[in-house]
């Protein structure tokens, strides 16, 4: 049953988020005083470790891993011990999950906004290159009369400007 609830296989990709939510919470739990100031910076530096870990290729999920949550936080306690536990001080893991999606979220639509520019630009730049390629056009699944491949490539070109223009949505998420 432990491993039908597990969501780790999939969470994991979201990793660095999860690191990112607790460095931060740990800050606030500093400013409201609910840890000392050597507190915050043994789990921060603890945090910073299972960065390293994680960029590495070198942290170990274990069986008894739920999720990427559960398994930052087991690793913290590995490396720094009982004060692992104050981290989750008035934190849901509800909380926990919606910061890390929406961090994940914000991320990845700033690469999907990346790629879509350079798809852009190779498409303008085939077009300028081949502007005399000639090639059918289509209507009802049938070919029509010959069109540019140019413009072909230009139309989704333009199609994708417009996906850009959505995709940049990155302030809202």
């Amino acid at each position: 049953m432990e491993r039908f609830n597990a969501s780790v296989d999939y969470d994991q990709r979201m990793w660095h988020e999860d690191l990112m939510g607790s460095q931060a919470y740990v800050k606030a739990l500093e400013k409201a005083r609910l840890v000392d100031s050597q507190e915050k910076q043994l789990i921060w530096n603890g945090l910073e470790k299972i960065k390293e870990e994680w960029n590495r290729g070198k942290f170990i999920l274990k069986a008894t891993d739920e999720d990427i949550h559960t398994a930052n936080e087991r690793r913290l306690k590995e490396l720094i011990g009982e004060a692992a536990g104050k981290l989750h001080t008035g934190r849901s893991r509800n909380d926990q999950v919606a910061t890390d999606m929406k961090l994940w979220l914000a991320n990845q639509v700033a690469a999907l906004h990346q790629l879509l520019n350079t798809f852009v630009t190779v498409l303008v730049k085939r077009a300028e290159s081949e502007i005399d390629v000639l090639m059918p056009g289509y209507t009802h699944m049938q070919r029509a009369q010959p069109i540019l491949w140019s413009h072909w490539l230009l139309s989704y070109a333009w199609y994708l400007e417009a996906e850009i223009g959505r995709a940049s949505c990155r302030e809202r998420v």
